[in-house]
């Protein structure tokens, strides 16, 4: 009797030395390939595994079940992970519940699946959220209108727009492309779907796009967009009824005075915002701040993240995780959004003070969340069409890019009531 409690004190003894997590640091000076490493996370969520997001602790550190497959992806991946005891995570976890600490240690159970709004022939300019997913081998399927309209996404938790006109107004390039040959190809395109689909108009049908995937987000979708797709989305909600199209776009002219017939009560994040009428003009409206911000210096271009309190308010800041409070600006046709024309309930999680320039803003509709991020890509200054893709090779440690791969991450958390 007395050996067999030897052996079983032996053997706890022994499985407690071995047990073992990974870490993955996610701090500036450790973390060879921030971006990568959430490619890692992922990957071992789809494999039934759970983990932890370490909020706030060593840049939003991740705390992955240990195994030999995951060490392996870890190496061939070139992400920077350690092998730590049980005892040594719980005393991590012990520091990170302190009251006194501003870190929370969040529940990841199960990847979500994504989906990429973008056209099937889409331009060679690139789209920054299909490059990092690709970059960090997260999988992913397109859609488009067909699917969306199909009811597609109810296949999917987390959907991206592409930078895309839902307005019908074909991205205001009119006013410069409109006799180069992709230009008339795209319109021509955009025109032949609509009426497959049904539409007389193209701006018919991206409306009805619109509210399909406004229906998405109300039903528990998480929606991410960037660059022209955050406001034409929100400009398409709240001109629902209103021809805002003049005659080269849809053939007929514009409703007489209908800025008075937009309703922001139907948007996600705008509201008070004037439409430019000008057909020429490559602008969408009064949201965009990159006229109004043309006093700031590329050199002195960045923007500050805000910090929220882990324990209280973990979805904004999960949405914020990184290895830096600063990050570079960026510009896009839609360069980030008039802090004025923001709705109130909306987060403004980063911004320039200077100006009233908000970057990166987050709310909730219904019982769906979404995220809007100004500019077109993070390690591209000012991207212009026909520019060649970034090489994220090069960036592989990019805080902008982070900003992308926290909202893909954030719908595999745990879900806990926001106190705040």
């Amino acid at each position: 009797m007395f050996k067999k409690i030897i052996v079983i004190i032996v053997l706890l003894c022994t499985s407690s030395i071995y047990a073992s997590f990974i870490l993955i640091p996610m701090d500036a000076i450790t973390q060879t390939n921030h971006l990568k490493a959430y490619g890692i996370t992922y990957w071992s969520l789809q494999k039934g595994n759970t983990a932890k997001w370490l909020l706030n602790y060593e840049g939003g550190s991740f705390l992955l079940e240990d195994n030999e497959a995951t060490r392996n992806e870890c190496k061939i991946r070139g992400v920077t992970y350690q092998v730590i005891s049980d005892t040594q995570a719980e005393i991590i976890l012990e520091e990170i519940s302190s009251p006194s600490k501003n870190m929370e240690a969040v529940l990841l159970e199960k990847a979500p699946k994504i989906a990429v709004y973008s056209p099937k022939d889409k331009m060679p300019w690139d789209d920054a959220v299909t490059m990092v997913l690709t970059y960090a081998e997260i999988p992913f399927d397109v859609v488009y209108d067909e699917e969306v309209l199909d009811e597609k996404l109810l296949l999917y938790e987390w959907l991206h727009l592409h930078h895309e006109d839902f307005t019908g107004q074909f991205g205001k390039f009119y006013g410069s492309y409109r006799t180069a040959p992709w230009y008339i190809e795209q319109k021509k395109s955009a025109e032949q779907l609509a009426t497959k689909l049904g539409y007389s108009k193209v701006s018919q049908e991206k409306l009805a796009v619109s509210l399909k995937i406004r229906d998405f987000v109300i039903g528990g979708g998480f929606m991410f967009a960037m660059c022209s797709a955050t406001d034409s989305f929100d400009i398409a909600l709240a001109a629902e009824g209103v021809d805002i199209c003049e005659s080269m776009f849809d053939g007929d002219p514009s409703e007489i005075d209908y800025q008075n017939k937009i309703d922001f009560n139907k948007t996600f994040a705008f509201k008070d915002f004037t439409l430019v009428r000008n057909p020429v003009e490559y602008e969408f409206s009064s949201i965009d701040m990159t006229r109004k911000r043309q006093q700031i210096k590329r050199t002195a271009d960045y923007f500050s993240l805000k910090e929220y309190s882990a324990k209280w308010d973990p979805i904004p800041t999960m949405l914020c995780q990184n290895h830096t409070q600063l990050v570079k600006g960026f510009m896009g046709q839609t360069t980030s959004f008039d802090r004025d024309e923001v709705k109130s309930n909306v987060l403004v999680m980063g911004e320039v003070t200077a100006n009233r320039e908000a970057r990166y803003i987050h709310g909730v509709k219904g019982k769906g969340m979404f995220t809007f991020y100004g500019g077109h890509d993070p390690e591209d200054y000012q991207h212009r069409v026909g520019d060649p893709k970034t090489e994220l090779d090069l960036h592989p440690n990019s805080p902008g890019y982070r900003l992308i791969l926290n909202n893909v991450l954030f719908p595999a958390a745990k879900k806990k009531k926001q106190k705040t």
